[in-house]
This record gives C-alpha cells, structure tokens and sequence, in this order.
C-alpha cells in the first residue's frame, strides 16, 4: 500500500478571490521523481495541461522543466491575477502507484471551508474536474456534508456552476453538526449584522486525457468541430477556461 500524501501545501493570498481545486498530483511529485518537462509546483505535470491552457490564454511564454524559475512564473501568474490553489484531498492510499482518481483509498480531506474562511475574499472555487467518483467535486460535496452544507445548481451546462452560502460564525466542523443547524447558524449570522456569503463553484472540464471522450461527444463541441475540421479538445478546454482564468 503507497501512501499518497500532497507535496504542496496551499497556495493562498490575502487577497485570493479565486481558488483552484484539484484531487492529487501525480505520485511523482510525492516521491520527487520528476519527468523531463515537470515543474516542482501544483498542476505541474505537463501532462495534465492546466498550465499549457493557460499559457495560451495569456501568452506566458511559461518554462516547462524543473527549473526555479518555471516554479516562479506561475507563482507571479497566481498572484498577479489573485488566483490560489488548494487541493481537496490531503492523502490517501493507494493499492497501485499511478494517478488515478477511482484508486485513492483511506482518504483525508483538506478542511477546504476553514480555508474559505481564513481568506474571506474568496469567491469563486475551480474545480479541475466534475462530480464523478473521486473528482473535487464530488470530495467537495462530501466535505459540505459535515458543514450541513450543499451545493445548488446555478447553471447546468457544461461547466456546470453551483452555489452556496457560507456561514459566517466561526464554528468548527464538529460544532455546526453536533450544535446548531445550519438555518440557525445563518440567522445568528444574519442577527449579528453580517452579509451573506455566496460562493460560487465550476466544474470545469478536467485537463486529463481521459476526459477527452467526454467532450467528443458534447454537442457544442460537435458544432464547433463540423465549423473548424481542426477543432480540437486542446481548443475546447482553452475556450472554456478563458472565461475563468
């Protein structure tokens, strides 16, 4: 059994309005057996595409190796746009050692609304990837649960966005359960003159390649494809995340 711990602590700024939220970076990055072309920071495999997406949207001109500076361009992208990242899962076991989502067993969670509340500028949670099995979102809506809290839909195309509305009363997971309902919580919020807190969550296309057969069979994809023969899944995902990043 491997035990797969994150290598990355989270990635916030005081000024953090939107976070990133993945599941586990590839084990490498945990053993430190880097690839050629992998960077020693969060969505640093150049397999998994979320930095090249960007590099297109924003023509970084990024260094994809094991350099420092590769680490320091996207750690000056993150904060110049007030962009954090904080994955969901903390560590978990693994009967095989590869970086699929189905095979994580004994998960830990990152206790991802304390986060929320530390750094109260936060609006918006990208979640790299959907509610299958084992993907944030799916971890997230889990981890809600414990806060007597859910996700409600906003827009149920492709990204899918929901919202929620977090408390503001600073009670530990344990206590929100154990104590007060969360209609409670809100009205003492409410009674202590605080605005609601809307966060809005999206499900955005994972940058795998698994998830390639999933958008050839999208019917905008269909469209923009028949539109442009040289439409590719690499164009969607790009297209896609603009709008966010």
């Amino acid at each position: 059994m491997f035990l797969h711990k994150h290598p990355y602590e989270p990635f916030i700024q005081n000024d953090t309005t939107k976070l990133i939220v993945g599941t586990l970076p590839p084990p490498r990055f945990s053993t430190g057996d880097l690839l050629e072309k992998d960077v020693d920071f969060c969505y640093g495999s150049y397999y998994n595409s979320l930095w090249l997406f960007i590099d297109e949207i924003h023509n970084l001109n990024l260094r994809y190796d094991n350099s420092q500076e590769a680490i320091d361009q996207r750690k000056a992208f993150l904060i110049e746009h007030k962009i954090g990242v904080c994955d969901i899962v903390e560590s978990a076991e693994r009967d095989k050692i590869d970086a699929s989502d189905l095979g994580m067993k004994n998960i830990v969670l990152r206790d991802l609304i304390g986060y929320l509340k530390q750094y109260p500028n936060i609006g918006t949670l990208l979640f790299t990837g959907g509610n299958s099995k084992n993907g944030p979102e799916y971890f997230f809506r889990r981890h809600l649960r414990g806060y007597d809290l859910k996700l409600e839909l906003v827009n149920n195309a492709v990204p899918r966005i929901h919202q929620f509305e977090l408390c503001h009363t600073e009670r530990s997971e344990e206590s929100l359960v154990n104590e007060i309902s969360r209609q409670a919580c809100l009205e003492s919020s409410r009674k202590a003159g605080n605005d609601k807190r809307i966060i809005k969550t999206v499900s955005l296309t994972s940058g795998s390649g698994a998830a390639n057969i999933s958008i050839s069979r999208l019917p905008l994809y269909k469209q923009l494809k028949v539109k442009n023969p040289k439409f590719n899944t690499f164009d969607f995902r790009v297209m896609q995340y603009r709008e966010f990043f």
